[in-house]
């Protein structure tokens, strides 16, 4: 019979041939010394360089190392998904293979999440070994940005070090640029108090070149705006929407009611008053977006039906058999 897998380790490599050897070697080193049943996921994005044959290589070598090679470069978010997918322990760490991030923090995030029963723990690079104004400052933008539309309270939204309670994390699913996000997609399922955060050391990158750049931050704002709509409103678009149509068809109908009152009392002409249009359109475009929230609300209720996705989750049941 198959041992249960405690620990599953994923890392998405995208070009990495320099840094591969050492990243395996120091995740091993680390894992070795730790009394339970672990895997280490790598997830190659479509690498142009040698890290696919040397992935190849590597995973003959290593009993407890599984190789996923996805067929073109779907980029980060869709390689962090398809190790999610594959995992199979109860605890998931993820952290990149460019050895910035140190593995022997593993076991300290994964301490701290089972010590103090949470469903997340993420990494601060507080001290962070990156370019200032390239890497640290668009960062640290992002940040105040995510914490105050979402508000999780974490200081490091974008260090990929995390360890995560596996039965949450398996009910979200990941799209775009959307795993630095993650605390957030799990704050809709859980409260926040069981997401915390913890110092994790930082290295310079000494191999390879690094994949992010000042492009990224444009695509993360992006998906801040999705993230915070998913949020709010993701199981009733018609709040969304319905405000937005009844703020505009009342504005609308007391421009109406104004020129209806000249009209009546006062017989003055209004046909050719630019508030006579104006009016009549934000009526209609009032009714049109309240329209859309009712569609959406029967889209939001058919895809709850018809997929496996819920609106809830349950932690724990009584009829469940420890």
């Amino acid at each position: 019979m198959e041992s249960k897998t405690d620990i599953s380790i994923i890392s998405p490599i995208y070009n990495e041939q320099e840094n591969i050897r050492n990243f395996v070697s120091a995740v091993y080193s680390t894992m070795s010394s730790q009394n339970c049943n672990w895997e280490l996921i790598l997830v190659d994005d479509g690498s142009t360089d040698e890290s696919r044959s040397l992935l190849k290589s590597l995973a003959k070598d290593h009993h407890n190392l599984r190789v996923l090679l996805l067929s073109k470069n779907f980029g980060q978010t869709p390689a962090i998904q398809a190790g999610f997918d594959h995992a199979k322990g109860n605890v998931i760490v993820t952290l990149d293979s460019d050895m910035q991030n140190d593995p022997k923090d593993i076991p300290l995030l994964v301490n701290k999440l089972k010590s103090e029963n949470l469903d997340l723990v993420v990494g601060w690079r507080k001290d962070r070994k990156d370019n200032f104004f390239l890497r640290n400052f668009p960062s640290m933008i992002a940040n105040y940005l995510i914490r105050s539309i979402t508000g999780v309270k974490l200081n490091d939204y974008g260090c990929s070090l995390k360890a995560y309670n596996a039965k949450i994390l398996k009910e979200i699913r990941l799209y775009g640029e959307m795993h630095r996000f993650i605390p957030a997609w799990m704050a809709t399922k859980i409260p926040p108090s069981k997401i915390k955060e913890v110092v994790v050391t930082h290295h310079p990158r000494v191999a390879g070149i690094s994949k992010y750049g000042i492009s990224r931050t444009y695509r993360v704002f992006v998906d801040l705006i999705s993230v915070f709509f998913f949020m709010k409103f993701f199981s009733k678009p018609g709040h969304f929407f319905g405000l937005i149509g009844i703020f505009l068809s009342i504005i609308g109908s007391l421009i109406l009611f104004y020129l209806a009152s000249l009209k009546i009392f006062y017989g003055l002409d209004i046909g050719d008053r630019p508030l006579l249009l104006a009016g009549t359109l934000l009526v209609v475009v009032g009714v049109q977006f309240i329209s859309l929230g009712v569609i959406g609300e029967i889209l939001s209720r058919t895809y709850f039906a018809s997929s496996k996705e819920k609106s809830y989750f349950i932690r724990w049941d009584s009829n469940d058999k420890e």
